[in-house]
Formats: C-alpha cells, structure tokens, sequence
C-alpha cells in the first residue's frame, strides 16, 4: 500500500537523530540520578565522620563549633561551594536521623517497603537508601522528628514521584497527623510503613484540609462562591490537597429532581476507588440541613449518574466550623458514604494542628464505643 502523496515524510537521517537523541537523554538522566544517589551517599558518610569527631571532644559545644568552622574552609578552598558549616550541620543531622541505615543504594524502588517493615517491626537495618530521592528529598526528611512520620514521607515521595518542594509542602502542612483520625497503633504504624493508600471512602478524608494557597482571608463575611472560584483559579494544587487519584470533574452540577434543581458545588472522580466525590462547601458552622443536603445530593447522583463498574458515591461537606453535636447525632454518625470535614485557609501551627487531631480522635473513640454497645 503506497503513501498518501501529501504526508510529510520524516527523512530517514532526522529519524536516526530522533533515537540517538533519546539514548543520549536517557543516559544523561541516568547519570545525573546515579551522582544524586552517590552524593547521597557520601553526605551520610561524611556526617557519620563529623559525628564520631565530635564524640571525642571534652566541651561539645565549643569543639563542636571550631571543627565545622575549620572542616568548611577546608573543604570550601578544595572544592569550591557546597560546604558551608550550615551544609555539614544537615550532613550531621542526616546521618543522626539516618544511622540505622547501612551506606548504599537500593537496586529497586519498592525494595523500601519490605526493608521499612523489618525496621519498624523488628527494629533490623534498612539495608540502603532511595535510588529516586535526591539529596535535597533527604534534606528535607531529616527535618522531620518523629521516626514513623518520617519513614511514611520518605515512602509517599517515592511511590508518587514527589518534587522536593511538594515533599515539603506535605510536611509543613502535617500530612501524617491529618490521615492519624480514624486509626489505632497498628494504622500508624501501617501507614509509616506501606504510605497511604486507598482502600475504603473514610481512607480518603483528611481532616482539617488546608486551603492557604487559596489567598483567601479567614474571614466570616465571605461567600461559599468566593472559595469556590478560588478553588478552580487553583485547581491543580486542590487536587494534590485532596489527595491520591482525584480528577475534577466539574462545578455547579445540576441535580433534578421532579421539577426542583439542586446544584452540587464541586463533583471530582477517584480513579483509585472508583467513585463520585460531591463537595459542599460552608462558610459557617454545619448544619442539620447541610448534612440532610448532601445525603440527598448522593442519593440522587448514584441514581441518576453512577454506572456499571462506579461504587458508591462520596459526599463530603467541607466547613469553616464543625458541630460534633450534629456529627454525632446525625447520618453522618455511621454512613460510609457522607462525611464532613474542616477547612482552615491559612497554615495552622502544630498546637492547633494537635488539638485538632485530638479532638477528632476523641469524637472517633467515642462513637467507636457506641458502636460496640449496639
């Protein structure tokens, strides 16, 4: 079958440039991964030295002080930037926050699943590091406390390809406390090893969502439209608040029913679990009717749009306050579909993180509690 005389023809020699290209980008990709892998590497050994040094001297603080001061000039006059005594201090940390950890590279990824198991569980050496996480990922990491929390961040950037600055943005915004609500010892201790995945709606809820990157003032004079308007002029960031395998589907959805109409704020869909999320969005504290509101609303659009393969709907009532009076006395006590959560518009700090997270926990014990009477 002969061509269509009025297709472009590639000449063979640009074809051939084509597929050189294409071997030479992936060696260079390859080669600037394996010097991130190495560099990696080498600051852990060198922090270990920097540790063991300090170790020996009698006034910590003071010898301390003196051999980072000298180690940077050194290194500094030798090898140019990259060795200031703030970049040692990290080295130092890293390898504090590392030393279980022996000095190589994973083959494989995934290997960091099985390897996180073994050292939470049984306390045994991680045999080596990430081949994806560069050094900036692992400076990130070390600033993390709290071994569990850093073990899930080090585990969520390399399963979803985090850039350093979402790396970061997850941290600051306490992404671990927030997925903490519903679960035990042996869920925290499941999420720091496997990350999080998606299993069941409730995996899929954070509570508070942080919504600073809106720009939007804390106030009570604004209007449910104006987050809304804010949240589409921002979508791609919302869509990584929301969480793992969300699509935006789309806003103001027209629900009727007989001759009434009712529009749903926000519709996104989960390719993880396969369903629907309808978003409500209240400025003001929830409301009896905000719950009734949106059981309706799911109600009607696993009637009238979800199809074969879709599981059930989600409805999630994002507000500025919410009532744990109604939230315990309403359908949203047990429903495995309706779910309602806080928004706060600018960065809380880790007190009022805290005191969020706990109160959550409470209200989860109790109707926990509830449950098993009945």
């Amino acid at each position: 079958m002969s061509k269509n005389k009025h297709e472009p023809i590639q000449p063979a020699g640009d074809a051939l440039f084509d597929r050189v290209v294409s071997i030479l980008e992936q060696a260079r990709s390859n080669v600037v991964r394996a010097v991130n892998s190495q560099m990696v590497i080498a600051y852990w050994l060198v922090g270990r030295e920097i540790v063991l040094e300090l170790q020996c001297g009698e006034d910590r603080a003071e010898y301390g002080k003196k051999v980072l001061t000298e180690l940077s000039a050194n290194l500094s006059k030798r090898y140019g930037k990259g060795f200031s005594v703030t970049n040692l201090r990290y080295f130092r940390l890293f390898y504090q926050a590392y030393s279980e950890r022996s000095p190589k590279i994973r083959h494989k990824a995934c290997d960091v699943l099985e390897e996180l198991s073994l050292v939470v569980e049984k306390s045994e050496y991680i045999r080596g590091f990430s081949p994806v996480l560069s050094w900036s990922h692992y400076r990130a990491l070390t600033k993390v406390e709290n071994r569990e929390e850093r073990f899930f961040y080090e585990v969520e950037a390399e399963k979803e390809g985090w850039s350093v600055p979402h790396l970061e943005r997850q941290i600051h915004t306490f992404l671990f406390a927030r997925l903490l609500k519903s679960r035990d010892k042996a869920g925290v201790m499941e999420l720091s090893r496997k990350g999080h995945s998606l299993k069941t709606p409730v995996d899929t809820i954070k509570d508070p969502y942080i919504l600073d990157f809106l720009g939007l003032p804390d106030s009570d004079l604004m209007h449910e439209s104006e987050i809304e308007k804010a949240i589409i002029v921002n979508i791609q960031t919302f869509l990584l608040e929301l969480g793992k395998g969300f699509a935006f589907v789309g806003r103001q959805k027209r629900l009727q029913f007989d001759d009434d109409f009712f529009y749903v704020d926000l519709v996104f869909y989960n390719c993880i679990l396969k369903c629907y999320l309808l978003i409500d969005l209240k400025i003001g504290e929830l409301t009896h009717q905000d719950v009734g509101q949106m059981d309706s609303y799911v109600r009607m659009f696993d009637d009238k749009y979800i199809t074969e393969g879709d599981s059930p709907t989600i409805g999630l009532i994002l507000c500025a306050k919410k009532n744990e009076t109604i939230a315990k006395y309403s359908v949203l006590n047990n429903s495995k579909q309706l779910f309602t959560s806080k928004y706060m518009l600018y960065l809380p700090t880790e007190e009022e993180l805290k005191r969020e997270i706990e109160r959550e926990r409470q209200v989860f014990e109790e109707r926990r509690q509830i449950d098993r009477t009945y």
